[in-house]
């Protein structure tokens, strides 16, 4: 992970390439938003609902991320999915085939709120492209319960690089090290995510992937209500450059990390 502080007041439409919302397709929508609205005080209003049921994070009246049901019959990995922003959504469409990558679901319309696809880069890790309409994506940042960053975990970082480079026109800095391989992507001239190339250290059961870290006012009070709520720790707090850290997971097994970023 690398420094990328948000602000209270993050831009009203958000820079082509930069991650502007977060979105978890579940099976138990309830038990679901029980238990993020305990730990990072979310509340709930239904969303655009183009793929089933669908609702809207909320903190103090704001945007943050979604929560979606998914259909009985399908078994697809329960994770969070970044979303990258697109001026045109079914040209985005279009370099993600060009360039290596799949197109799994669109482009089409969320109602009136925007546009969709989900697809996959080259190496296999999911991830979502909106062209905001009506609904711009998170609008809050910086502060307890709002993503703070988002890091590609990945076998290498050479070829996803340029994949990510080319297709939302992001430019990657790699972090110059022999035994350290991460790329910090940027658009519109700030830092905006990650790539983490971890070789074989790779979860086999769940293979490249994006991981988002979620901002909390202490990492360690944090975990100990996660575990309460009935989600599951598997990286404990530890000190980090840029805050303390935890890598957990929800109760239906949806991986993500917290962290309490230095004052």
């Amino acid at each position: 992970m690398t420094e990328a502080r948000g602000s209270a007041a993050p831009p009203a439409r958000h820079t082509p390439g930069t991650p502007c919302w977060v979105s978890l397709m579940v099976h138990g929508m309830a038990a679901t938003q029980e238990f993020y609205g305990s730990l990072f005080g979310w509340e709930f209003v239904p969303g655009p609902q183009p793929l089933g049921p669908y609702v809207r994070a909320l903190l103090d009246g704001r945007d943050v991320a979604g929560i979606g049901q998914l259909p009985p019959d399908r078994q697809l990995p329960i994770a969070w999915t970044p979303y990258l922003a697109s001026d045109d959504v079914d040209l985005t469409a279009e370099s993600v085939r060009l360039c290596g990558g799949t197109v799994g679901v669109g482009p089409l319309d969320a109602g009136d709120a925007g546009r969709l696809v989900i697809g996959s880069d080259p190496s296999g890790a999911v991830f979502g492209v909106w062209q905001a309409a009506a609904h711009l994506g998170t609008s809050v940042a910086g502060v307890p319960g709002t993503p703070a960053w988002h890091e590609l975990l990945t076998f290498e970082t050479v070829s996803v690089t340029k994949f990510y480079e080319t297709v939302f026109g992001c430019e990657g800095e790699p972090v110059v090290s022999a035994d350290f391989d991460y790329v910090t992507l940027h658009s519109g001239g700030r830092p905006v995510a990650g790539l983490h190339g971890v070789g074989h250290a790779l979860p086999r059961d769940r293979g490249p992937h994006w991981m988002t870290y979620f901002e909390v006012a202490d990492a360690t009070a944090a975990t100990r209500l996660l575990v309460e709520l009935g989600g599951h720790v598997l990286r404990p707090p530890h000190d980090s450059p840029h805050g303390r850290v935890a890598t957990v997971a929800d109760p239906e097994g949806a991986r993500f990390s917290l962290i309490e970023n230095p004052r």
